[in-house]
């Protein structure tokens, strides 16, 4: 299987001849060209990976040949060969965009290790690409789950943001409602999905840290600074950087934080050079920072500022016509991650969490979803496959009717209490569809108690038979 194809363009006959016998030796697809013009087409027929391009041409100069491929595609990878000595042009072409160069007269062994490279390069730039796409489909405006009305509000809000130029975006609610998805959404259905998302939790890491994470640093800014690093801010230059939890982040920060969005610049810490960027900033809160401000907990100036475009992400408990809907979505993911078939939840456990209040909202869910599939092979979520916090206190039609008077009358010739009990339990199986855990809730049965019973009677065999 050929490595990578490989474009030769060069006027030397015998330096083509020679190139194409070692690089195909090598296992590389190899074309050449004798002149830029011709070198151009080729390379918009052939698209080759990596493009070995002298300096020196009988129609057009080597650096307008490379202005031109660089035209063609901005990521495209070339090698320049320039004559010996030739140090100035071989500079020039690094700025106009060259892979490397290397110079005349040359040996294989050294164009086989830089070709190896900028091959790894490529390889590296697909995986890159390959990531991105992916990216891009997982989270696409179909990941962001809900049919309520709010949800599709904000639905469209996100779909507008994204599409737009904004670059400063304030998403607020409750923790689990969604607010880094939005983020990620926004971010790669966007025109700056190709460039990077730097994220950070604002309450994870002491004042210090913090601004050497956004900011970074200059070698001997401290102590601890053996050499200089770049921050968030840095690197998400083109992209976008999310602040999660902004409204922990302290006082100081918040004043740096706004210098930076007003100016769209900064200095590292210990640095004298303003660095310019360009940065989309998602900031999110659970927490209200109206009252922050009012409190003295928030600069009112960053506020607004953040507060550009601010998005509110409702709670679970307000949209329970999403439940239903998003539990599906869980369940359908984490059967294909754990190879499992659950159908979806129990009648009494899709009521149970229609009426939860879901104080950890869409990740709870998740959360508990994965749990019962983790622990349990029932063929739908059953109650008594939900932790104790989620189902104390929960009481079902069926359960009420314990309190209810029940009059049996024995016959005058007496009855087998055995008999009558074996008929329950069939009965409820029957009722049940040969399910245990739901004919065990319909005698208010424990799973454990209601088999001890079907072996009891020799049923176990007969359940099996009508599962």
């Amino acid at each position: 299987m050929l490595e990578a194809k490989i474009l030769v363009i060069d006027d030397e006959k015998l330096l083509r001849w020679s190139l194409q016998q070692n690089l195909s030796k090598e296992g590389y697809e190899v074309l050449t060209a004798e002149k830029g013009l011709e070198g151009i087409k080729r390379f918009k027929e052939d698209t080759p990976d990596l493009t070995i391009l002298d300096i020196n041409l009988p129609d057009l100069s080597g650096m307008s040949v490379l202005e031109q491929i660089k035209g063609l595609d901005e990521e495209a990878l070339v090698i320049m060969v320039t004559a010996f000595g030739d140090i100035q042009t071989a500079v020039r072409s690094i700025k106009l965009g060259a892979y490397d160069f290397i110079e005349k007269p040359f040996n294989m062994e050294k164009l086989n290790i830089l070709i190896g490279k900028s091959i790894e390069t490529i390889r590296l730039k697909k995986e890159v690409s390959q990531l991105r796409k992916q990216l891009a489909l997982r989270y696409g405006f179909n990941s962001m789950i809900g049919q309520s009305e709010k949800m599709r509000e904000i639905f469209e809000v996100i779909k507008k943001i994204a599409r737009s130029n904004a670059t400063t975006v304030l998403l607020q609610g409750e923790s689990g409602t969604g607010k880094d998805l939005a983020a990620k959404v926004i971010h790669y259905q966007s025109r700056r999905a190709d460039k990077p998302f730097m994220e950070i939790n604002c309450t994870a890491l002491p004042e210090n840290l913090i601004e050497s994470e956004l900011f970074g640093y200059e070698k001997g800014a401290f102590t601890d600074a053996k050499t200089t690093k770049k921050g968030l801010f840095e690197l998400a230059d083109g992209g976008t950087i999310f602040l999660d939890e902004v409204g922990d982040m302290s006082l100081t920060t918040q004043a740096k934080l706004l210098k930076v969005i007003e100016g769209k610049s900064f200095k590292r810490i210990g640095g004298t050079k303003d660095i310019t960027i360009d940065v989309r900033l998602i900031a999110a809160t659970n927490k209200n920072l109206g009252e922050n401000v009012r409190s003295g907990g928030f600069r009112e100036d960053l506020y607004y500022r953040l507060k550009v475009i601010p998005v509110l992400l409702p709670p679970l408990r307000e949209r329970p016509a999403d439940i239903p809907l998003l539990s599906k979505y869980f369940i359908d993911g984490f059967n294909r991650e754990f190879r499992k078939n659950v159908r979806g939840l129990d009648g009494e456990t899709e009521k149970l969490f229609l009426n939860y209040n879901w104080p950890g909202n869409v990740r709870e869910l998740k959360n508990i979803i994965e749990r019962a599939m983790i622990l349990e092979s029932d063929e739908y979520i059953l109650i008594e496959h939900l932790p104790v916090e989620l189902t104390s206190g929960y009481s079902t039609d069926t359960k009420d009717t314990k309190h209810r008077d029940i009059t049996m009358r024995i016959p005058p010739q007496g009855i087998d209490i055995e008999e009558v009990e074996k008929h329950l339990i069939q009965q409820a199986l029957e009722m049940s569809k040969g399910n245990q855990s739901r004919a065990a809730r319909l005698l208010h049965l424990s799973r454990d108690a209601f088999r001890y019973r079907m072996q009891k009677f020799g049923l176990i065999k007969q359940d099996r038979e009508s599962a």
